[in-house]
């Protein structure tokens, strides 16, 4: 069977019709269905079905699909090992993220890969909860994303995932709070407190939900906001609290808003890097995964680092 053929029936199986494959692809719609009959022929087995005005994989169709994913896997980790043998990760390399990941992660990563000559990644934001990040491994080869613990929402969909870093979410406050200066804060203390929240079904409204739980008692949103900027703007003002991601945030703010950690619950996300299987093993994406890793590791030392300094100034 043709290799190029089997990647158009994948294409198929993971973009869902045949004008996505070919929009993808560079081809005409016209063209790609003619290459899916004639891999049909070669398999001797129908592949796709009618369903509606599409088409969709036959049970042989997914199996198949499967496997030309087994083979571009082998063929990408083929290429890598000549890559290594060379020590050249070169090649374009291209990368989604939300902004405030991107805000963290990229400008340090991608100065580390400045001496990869021939190394060119090419970076780009979305808004995490406008847009299905896993499904966005279809047109990048790396996508940043975050979830709640035991919230990911790239299981059973075949990805590689390789976690970057878990970021604490702390409890921003006025600094003129009356709760500003604890040294941390539970569900009771906060959930009768003005708050600034984000949209409803937005990752970090769960924590807000698990406070409500815990103590019963209903939290008064008086704001929702997509833009943590715009949040925090909003807790400088003094106009409520809210969640805010510990590393990503601006922190404490002098005479306008102190972050204070949230204690009894779960509260912290996970970012990770998330890749096709066969992209994955391109050495020149491994690089940049590698230089993600090594600048979240250095992010999280450094908010270490700091957080230890009063402790050592009080010896």
């Amino acid at each position: 069977m043709d290799v190029q053929r089997l990647e158009l029936l994948r294409e198929l199986a993971e973009r869902g019709s045949v004008t996505a494959v070919a929009r993808a692809t560079h081809r005409t719609p016209s063209a790609v269905s003619q290459q899916l009959k004639v891999l049909e022929r070669e398999a001797g087995l129908p592949l796709t079905e009618r369903s509606g005005r599409g088409l969709v994989l036959t049970d042989a169709g997914r199996a198949l699909a499967a496997s030309a994913t087994d083979i571009a896997v082998a063929l990408e980790r083929a290429t890598a090992v000549w890559d290594t043998f060379r020590n050249r990760a070169t090649g374009d390399v291209s990368l989604v993220t939300f902004p405030t990941a991107g805000q963290m992660l990229l400008p340090g990563a991608l100065q580390d890969l400045a001496d990869h000559d021939g190394l060119a990644v090419h970076c780009t934001d979305m808004d995490p909860e406008l847009s299905d990040f896993p499904a966005l491994t279809s047109e990048y080869d790396i996508v940043l994303a975050h979830s709640m613990r035991g919230q990911h929402t790239w299981g059973g969909r075949g990805l590689t995932s390789v976690p970057l870093m878990t970021e604490p979410l702390d409890v921003g406050l006025p600094t003129g709070h009356r709760l500003a200066g604890r040294v941390s804060l539970g569900a009771s203390d906060v959930v009768g407190e003005t708050w600034i929240g984000v949209p409803v079904g937005y990752p970090f409204g769960r924590i807000l939900h698990d406070i409500e739980l815990q103590t019963g008692s209903r939290a008064r949103v008086t704001q929702r906001f997509a833009d943590m900027r715009l949040i925090e703007s909003f807790i400088m003002a003094g106009l409520g609290i809210a969640l805010v991601p510990r590393y990503t945030s601006s922190g404490d703010q002098p005479g306008r808003m102190v972050l204070k950690p949230l204690r009894g619950l779960d509260a912290e996300r996970q970012i990770v890097a998330l890749m096709r299987p066969d992209r994955a093993e391109r050495l020149a994406v491994r690089t940049v995964v590698e230089a993600l890793r090594a600048r979240a590791a250095q992010v999280q030392a450094e908010h270490a680092a700091a957080a230890a300094e009063p402790e050592i100034t009080a010896r």
